[in-house]
């Protein structure tokens, strides 16, 4: 149950970026439907596929479709709202990248992967709509940049790992690593955080 909860969060939260990033490029509404869908169910579908489990969560019921359209439209309807908070954004990336990493990772678990490549799968998962988002906005991708991003969803997903190998319920690692990848990114925007970068 806490998993289907913090899945459906995350794919709300991404949808609001995705429509975030697709209204201020002057995208119409369609355009801003389809980028908040996609932004919301990309991370999922590359994990589901590469554990196989076929059709993907996001294409085997209606909820995450209605999930992201509804996002997009209330972010399409109240932007102006939006624009006067304080990254929004990033907020909202922020929660996507923590709740599907460990989404990510705990399924993974349940498939039968050793827990460091859960981890990386996990990882995977919390960054691949960020990625298709500035991708298809015309963005070097988040990821690809010098900020703590892939960095703060793969520490939230080991959390998350390494607790399954312990006699405690994977619950509290779930909440623990997104906390943790939560934290991560929003104190590295707001400390300017960055990687070793060859400039």
């Amino acid at each position: 149950m806490l998993a289907q909860v913090f899945d459906y969060v995350g794919t709300f939260a991404f949808a609001v970026t995705g429509a975030m990033a697709g209204a201020r490029h002057g995208f119409d509404l369609f355009g801003v439907l389809v980028l908040a869908f996609a932004t919301a169910v990309t991370g999922g579908i590359v994990r589901d596929v590469l554990i196989g489990a076929v059709p993907p969560a996001a294409f085997a019921t209606w909820h995450y479709l209605a999930i992201a359209l509804l996002a997009g439209v209330l972010t399409f309807r109240f932007l102006p709202l939006a624009k006067g908070l304080h990254h929004p954004l990033q907020v909202f990336d922020a929660a996507g990248l923590a709740t599907f990493a460990v989404v990510g990772t705990n399924k993974a678990l349940m498939y039968g992967l050793d827990w460091p490549m859960a981890a990386i799968l996990g990882m995977v998962t919390g960054i691949g709509g960020g990625m298709l988002r500035d991708v298809l906005s015309a963005q070097v991708p988040s990821v690809l940049r010098a900020e703590i991003y892939a960095v703060a969803a793969l520490a939230g997903a080991l959390v998350v790992a390494l607790g399954s190998l312990l006699p405690v319920p994977i619950g509290f690692f779930t909440v623990a690593g997104a906390v943790l990848c939560f934290g991560l990114r929003l104190v590295g925007i707001n400390r300017r955080w960055k990687l070793p970068s060859t400039r």
